[in-house]
């Protein structure tokens, strides 16, 4: 949202309140106010007719400083996020003759006294960014202003237009890069860019997003998250070239500066802030194979899919019915169409006794045809128009409602029906939707419909979750969610949302998961040779090597199946390709190299529950002193030892970029020196997959599945510069091992776990 005509003058309709300096600092202990009028007071009548910003500068935690604008205390307050703070015991104020500082942990905010307007955020002696002249206001806007992204427009085109906004501005420096703001599929790099926070269904070929969280980070080494549920309008160096702007509507402003001073750094505070991602179980880390979306199907279907699969020695984990496991115009009633699922507990237990999991679709909408339509709306457990009638439209099922989750009562009511499908045997829920929440309602809670676009997409996670957690159990529970928001990292597994079959989506798909990894989203996930169309072969193949390298990885479509044969039986002849690039031989090769790594895989998992770093790592992360890697969007680290760059074409060239060190490939085991591009040509059954040097990787003994004893047959792979550092794996009960590694003397290692030897191999 933009403000501003240029540099020097405002766009009509538009009149600006800035902050012109810091008048008036009171301490205390634990926290710096400052009156910041928007005219510099040299005498005392100037106090007249004079508006003024209340700045309140406080600490949640180490490393965090808030900082609170206020223009009109009596306006009505828009709710912030869930934060699981904490005290901060080592807070320090000092209020000296010219500035006032608070600190916190290694970050100092520094309040200049008089004018201009400055504060400025700095640690460890080096200064990351600051508030200066003209970077703190409230807006106010006239009912005709002309003003770019000022009309939020609900999914039934109802305008929602504010004429109060406050904004801040955060200076970049020289070099200084924006990360994150939720799942984005155009450059990882946010530079140049305005976005907005707003969750929508626009797909992934669209600067609209299903994933939206107002935080970023810089390769400065600090981050910044707006605590507002709402629309928040980013300018990232695009109203103001030198600073990223951030504007909500209404008389407040809420913002946290995160220190590092390592990417890392900052996820660790964001998510010690606003928590961290549960534990997934070992099995959804496997191969979860869907229905897809409008394809016949019925049990038998199931079966024989099921049965195919196995009989290829392709290794399945989950099995995921989709939408019309339900009865058409009925979503959700949270039954079984008896047309074609006439026995689903029967049929659940068939699948477990398969050794597979089940996950089921579900949405917030109850459908009008739906008997639990009337029970929910005579209740009172749906949002409400203003006049008291239930919600409804026809988009997606005919006279839908949706649950109003801000209501107790009707959260309690909807898990309840899930409780029924866990008890009978379903394991996960892919919870779709959550983005389509309009404005022109009530909720029960009394929250502004706009605070709670966003926000609803959580509740919604949080009480499907929640069910989860209480039946299966702490490290258990698992979704497929689409939608999310600030705290959605806590509720996994997401997926990249609807992609179309082809390579450029492909890439989008993948630029949109680096995003939400920048977002400390820790596990992630995508439909396997897009959503919409049918993938041709050879996007379909290169596809599965991408999505078995992923934290999860799903087959899933729109109208055509996605079991891998379809691809190899060509659809005049009838022949079918079985050769070792044939799309069931690459799935064949890339699952069961997943279940071989799962020893590391679920420990880096682990590492997301600890401390919020992601399993799918952006390269930045890794390598935050290499400024190399500040742009790519075209590879990644799966966990800190694999990179992986994707094939992005039929022809199988790839480019990318190897950080200095020596690098093996974990498919060819041929060595390579870093520091530089490298163009390689692969195969359909192959890809770019480098070990770093001084890695020790885990690889475990068993292909068939991802939940298996990962001590017993276990061989650490030593790749060179390795040192004989920690090394720990984590079992599928949750229990952390460490495995001692020690040279032998000869060249190589030992190693053992429990006081058993374990296997070594030397890459």
């Amino acid at each position: 949202m933009r403000f501003t005509d240029g540099f020097w003058g405002l766009r009509p309709g538009v009149r600006a309140l800035y902050a012109r300096e810091a008048h008036d600092i009171v301490a205390d202990e634990r926290t710096l106010t400052v009156i910041a009028p928007s005219k510099v007071v040299r005498h005392r009548g100037d106090t007249l007719n004079n508006a003024t910003l209340t700045v309140r500068l406080d600490s949640p935690m180490p490393g965090v400083i808030g900082v609170y604008v206020e223009h009109f205390a009596g306006a009505r307050r828009a709710p912030g996020f869930e934060f699981l703070r904490r005290e901060v015991d080592a807070v320090r104020v000092d209020a000296g003759t010219d500035a006032a500082t608070l600190t916190s942990g290694e970050l100092t905010a520094t309040v200049h006294r008089g004018e201009p307007w400055r504060v400025e955020f700095s640690a460890r002696g080096r200064l990351l960014t600051s508030s200066g002249h003209d970077s703190l206001a409230r807006m106010s806007v006239d009912p005709g202003g002309l003003v770019d992204g000022l009309v939020w427009v609900a999914d039934e085109g109802i305008p929602v237009r504010s004429t109060a906004y406050t904004l801040a501005q955060l200076d970049l420096a020289v070099g200084e890069l924006v990360y994150g703001l939720g799942e984005r599929f155009g450059p990882v790099v946010k530079n140049g860019q305005s976005v907005d926070v707003w969750n929508a269904d626009g797909g992934t070929s669209s600067e609209q997003a299903y994933k939206n969280v107002p935080f970023y980070l810089t390769n400065r080494g600090y981050g910044v998250l707006v605590d507002h549920t709402g629309p928040v309008s980013f300018e990232v160096g695009s109203e103001a070239v030198e600073r990223v702007q951030f504007s909500v509507p209404g008389e407040r402003l809420s913002f946290y500066v995160m220190d590092g001073p390592t990417p890392k750094d900052v996820l660790e505070r964001y998510t010690a802030l606003t928590g961290r991602p549960a534990a997934v179980p070992a099995w959804s880390y496997g191969l979860w194979l869907s229905t897809s979306f409008t394809t016949d199907y019925d049990e038998a279907t199931v079966t024989r899919f099921v049965d195919a699969m196995a009989e290829r020695d392709l290794p399945l984990s989950v099995f995921h019915f989709d939408c019309f496991w339900m009865r058409e115009f009925s979503w959700c009633d949270f039954e079984w169409d008896p047309r074609t699922f006439p026995d689903p507990p029967g049929m659940l237990s068939r699948l477990h006794d398969k050794g597979l999991h089940v996950c089921v679709w579900i949405n917030p909408y109850i459908g009008q045809r739906s008997p639990l339509f009337e029970q929910a709306a005579s209740a009172g457990y749906l949002v409400k128009r203003p006049n008291g009638d239930p919600w409804q439209w026809d988009l997606w099922q005919a006279g839908m409602g949706l649950v109003d989750f801000t209501n107790p009562d009707a959260t309690a009511w909807y898990q309840d029906k899930l409780r029924g499908l866990v008890e009978m045997g379903v394991d996960a829920f892919k919870t779709d939707f959550g983005e389509r929440v309009p404005l022109d309602v009530v909720f029960a809670d009394g929250t502004d419909p706009g605070n709670m676009h966003n926000l609803y997409t959580h509740l919604y996670n949080r009480a499907v979750h929640d069910v989860l957690v209480e039946i299966r159990g702490e490290g258990e529970a698992v979704l497929f969610a689409r939608s999310a928001t600030t705290g959605g990292q806590r509720m996994p597994v997401h997926w990249g949302g609807d992609s179309t079959s082809s390579f450029p989506s492909m890439a989008e798909t993948l630029r949109g998961g680096l995003s939400l990894a920048f977002s400390a989203f820790g596990f992630w996930s995508h439909d396997i040779g897009g959503f919409e169309g049918t993938p041709d072969p050879d996007v379909f193949k290169r596809w599965v090597a991408f999505g078995l390298l992923s934290s999860h990885s799903r087959f899933h479509g729109s109208h055509s199946y996605r079991v891998p044969w379809v691809f190899d039986t060509d659809s005049r002849t009838g022949e079918v390709n079985e050769s070792p690039t044939s799309a069931v031989a690459v799935t064949r090769r890339f699952a069961k190299l997943k279940n071989r790594l799962m020893p590391y895989l679920y420990a880096v998992g682990a590492e997301a529950s600890d401390r919020g770093i992601p399993v799918l790592r952006p390269m930045l992360l890794e390598f935050p002193d290499d400024p190399a890697v500040a742009h790519l969007d075209r590879q990644y680290m799966l966990g800190p030892d694999l990179l992986v760059a994707p094939v992005f074409s039929a022809a199988g060239e790839v480019s990318f970029y190897l950080p200095a060190g020596t690098w093996t490939s974990l498919l060819t085991g041929e060595r390579v020196p870093g520091g530089g591009w490298r163009t390689e040509t692969h195969g359909l059954d192959s890809l770019p997959l480098y070990v770093r040097e001084g890695a020790v990787l885990p690889i475990g003994e068993r292909d068939d599945r991802p939940d298996y004893d990962y001590l017993s047959g276990l061989t650490l792979r030593v790749y060179p510069g390795a040192a004989g550092a920690p090394v720990y794996l984590v079992t599928t009960a949750g229990e952390r091992v460490e495995i001692d590694l020690v040279p032998d003397g000869r060249g190589g290692f030992v190693a053992s776990a429990h006081g058993t030897s374990l296997a070594v191999e030397i890459a």
